[in-house]
Parts: structure tokens; C-alpha cells; sequence
């Protein structure tokens, strides 16, 4: 079988599409990965077939007036015009992508897996084989369980399923209808930008990469839809822990993990005065992971490490502690390691992640960035590396999720995609 997966964003965004396409190498099947050039690091190590695309709209990630929409999660009427502005500015960014992608699907595949972003549904429907989306959040397959993550009202159960079209709608407007017409040159159809579902209309097998044990009860997704578990990239081969990092590990009593990503805001210094005041208060070790654009501490705490990066596998579970974010891709990993965690949501689906983490029981109450106090932190942290309920449960729910082998999952499913 032949798979050709594509998928764009940050790291996190492109990870565990590498980890789905190193899991059909390992059955055997040829796996094509087409993902923006500045994440080829991300295949290189594991020999996978990586075919770079044009970075897009990740060129717009150091924008000043993003990251302050960011910040706020688009809050007001300021964010609300900037995310409109970012939307006119990443068209024709996402139309150099998608033309890069069109020239790759020359090459064939007999299955197309594409990320949400990503209309692969027209490239699988010019080249007449299935197109399989394959979804990192809950926030596409509408549900009656809970309404879209990405709104951030409160809405009554009746609405939860309306809550997932505007998002839908949303992305008819990124690119699909250029790249249908424009590029390849597909006559229009009705229904025909609904990547839930196959040209002849019926529902398309949707692989959901995440795990059904953190979703809220009574979920009424379809049969086609498979929420496998999370896909995790195992750390290379032959990676190794710098000397220095290793002697800090062997020094002292387990360390608080503490890294956010590419999200800062627009303020990264005063993030990191929090973080650093925040372990100053609650008198942990800590391994601060700066990130691209992250977090900026310049006066470092005692028994602190700097880390630059570090594969999430191989590190968290040497953590007492897991603070993150809570990118789907960091949440997963955080849940894997058996950990506590402290999630401090900015933007989008985190906010959902971080209230999931907190129901689960292996969480303290969130902590939104654009709230963060040092006081407010180091009360979290405190209290994640002290609560025996919380570690139990944070060990007891690292078994279900890692029984669960999600990327194995997803290639089985795959497999019964092909007539």
C-alpha cells in the first residue's frame, strides 16, 4: 500500500503525521510524508520519505500583531480583525502549498491522508483514490457530547452539534476551491468541499488521532469515524541526553518539566519572569524548555536547567511534573508519561485539553496564560508533585492510553480502506 500524507503547521501540527507514516513503514507499506520544509528534522532520523513543501503560513508566526491575537485568543474586536487579516494573508501563502502538494501527488499513492487543513479530498479525487482525513482534535466530527472546542462560549446541549459548522465553513474559504479548479482542473460538484465525505457522497473512513479515555462521556461519533489514540514518534534511534542534561537528571530528586512551545505572546520575557519566580516560590527543580519563540529567562533559577529540546518519550517520564501548553501533541505525551501535569492554555483546542486534563484527575485547575501570575503557577506546580490522587491517577490513565497504540490502530483501519 502506498500512502501519501499531507499535512502543514508547526511541529506539533506535523509530528504525529511523521509517527502515522513510521508506523506503516514498520508494516511494511510505503509511506510518502509532504509537510512544510522546516520539518524535515522531524523524518530525517528515522530514513522516512520526506518530500518538503512551501513553508506557507508558518511564515506568519513571528508577526508581532498574531502573537498579540494569540495572547488573547482572539478575543475582542481587535482579535477578531486580526484573525480576519491573517486569514487574507495566508491565501496565497496556503496556495503556494497546496500547488507543491498537487506536484507530489504526481508521483501516485493509493491512499491519500491528509490533515484538516489540507484538502487532500481533491488531489484523492483527481487521482481516483480514497482520501482519508486524518483529524488531530475534536473539533470536526460534530458531536451532541460537547460543543466545537473552538468556541469559546458556553452554548445549550441542543446547539453542540450546530457549534461544528462554522468551522466547516471556515475552511471552504482557505484554498480548496483554487486548488479544485485552478490546479486541478476538477469540474464543480455538489458537496464537493465536505472532506467527511466521499465524492459519491457517502462518509469517508475519518481516522481521529487523539483518545476516546479524555473525551467527555456519552460520545456518538459514527462508525466511519476511528479515534484511534494518540500517534506518538518515539524518540531516534540513536538519540542520547547531552552530558549536561543527564548529569542534571542524576543530581537531585525528579525535576518539574516546564516548556510552552512557539506560545508566548507577544511578551516571552515577561513569561519567563513568571516561570522563574514560579520555581523560586515552590522550591522545585525544573528543565525549562525555551521553544522557538517561548519562553525567555534571564535571570535562571537555582538548580534549574535550560533545555533546548529533548524527545517528549525519552523526558517526561524522568519529570515529577509535566507544564505545558496543551497542544494535542504535548498533551498526549504528558498523559503517556504517567505524570502530573499543570496545562496553561493559550490559544484554540488548548483551552479544551487543559478542562480535560482537570476532569481526568490528573491536572490542578488550568492556569490560561493570559492570566498567568507567578503566585497562580507556583500554587499548581505545588500542588501536582504533592497530590498522591493526582499521580495515582496520572499512572492509572498512562496505561490505558499507551495500551492503546493509536498509530498501529490507524494503520490497521488503513488497511481496509482499499477495495
Amino acid at each position: 500500500m502506498r500512502v501519501l500524507i499531507l499535512t502543514h503547521g508547526t511541529r506539533g501540527d506535523v509530528q504525529p503525521y511523521a509517527a502515522l507514516a513510521l508506523a506503516l513503514r514498520w508494516e511494511g507499506h510505503e509511506a510518502t510524508l509532504a509537510a512544510p520544509a522546516a520539518s524535515a528534522a522531524l523524518a530525517e532520523p528515522y530514513g522516512l520519505d520526506f518530500v518538503p513543501v512551501h513553508d506557507g503560513p508558518n511564515t506568519l508566526m513571528a508577526d508581532p500583531e498574531l502573537r498579540e491575537a494569540i495572547e488573547t485568543n482572539y478575543r475582542g474586536i481587535r482579535g477578531k480583525k486580526i484573525a480576519l487579516q491573517v486569514m487574507r494573508r495566508s491565501k496565497p501563502l496556503l496556495a503556494r502549498v497546496l500547488a507543491d502538494m498537487a506536484r507530489v501527488a504526481e508521483r501516485g499513492a493509493d491512499v491519500i491522508v491528509h490533515a484538516p487543513n489540507i484538502p487532500g479530498c481533491h488531489i484523492a479525487e483527481k487521482l481516483g483514490v480514497p482520501a482519508v482525513p486524518a483529524l488531530l482534535q475534536p473539533i470536526w466530527v460534530p458531536t451532541e457530547a460537547f460543543r466545537n472546542p473552538m468556541l469559546p462560549i458556553p452554548l445549550p446541549r441542543a446547539l453542540n452539534r450546530a457549534s461544528y459548522l462554522p468551522l466547516k465553513l471556515m475552511l471552504r474559504s482557505m484554498g480548496g476551491k483554487q486548488l479544485r479548479e485552478d490546479i486541478l482542473h476538477l469540474p464543480r460538484r455538489k458537496g464537493a468541499h465536505d472532506f467527511l465525505r466521499r465524492p459519491d457522497g457517502e462518509p469517508a473512513t475519518v481516522l481521529q488521532g487523539f483518545s476516546p479515555h479524555v473525551l467527555p462521556d456519552g460520545l456518538d461519533y459514527p462508525a466511519w469515524v476511528h479515534t484511534t489514540g494518540f500517534w506518538f514518534l518515539p524518540a531516534p534511534p540513536d538519540w542520547e541526553p547531552s552530558a549536561e542534561l543527564a548529569a542534571f537528571l542524576d543530581a537531585g530528586d525528579p525535576p518539574v518539566y516546564i516548556g510552552f512551545g512557539s506560545m508566548a505572546g507577544t511578551d516571552p520575557r515577561r513569561l519567563g519572569r513568571i516561570v522563574a519566580e514560579a520555581v523560586r516560590l515552590v522550591g522545585v527543580r525544573a528543565v525549562v524548555a525555551a521553544g522557538w519563540g517561548g519562553i525567555q529567562i534571564e535571570d535562571l533559577p537555582r538548580e534549574t536547567f535550560l533545555l533546548d529540546q529533548a524527545p517528549h518519550d525519552w523526558l517526561f517520564p524522568h519529570m515529577a511534573a509535566v507544564v505545558h501548553h496543551g497542544g494535542s501533541g504535548t498533551t498526549g505525551a504528558a498523559l503517556a508519561s504517567g505524570r502530573p501535569q499543570v496545562v496553561c492554555p493559550f490559544v484554540a483546542d488548548q483551552p479544551f485539553w487543559a478542562e480535560r486534563m482537570h476532569a481526568a484527575g490528573v491536572a490542578p485547575a488550568p492556569q490560561p496564560q493570559r492570566r498567568l501570575t507567578a503566585e497562580g503557577l507556583a500554587e499548581a506546580v505545588r500542588r501536582a508533585v504533592t497530590d498522591r490522587v493526582i499521580a495515582e491517577r496520572a499512572e492509572r490513565l498512562a496505561q490505558r492510553i499507551c495500551a492503546e497504540n493509536g498509530a498501529a490502530q490507524a494503520v490497521d483501519i488503513l488497511k481496509g480502506v482499499l477495495p
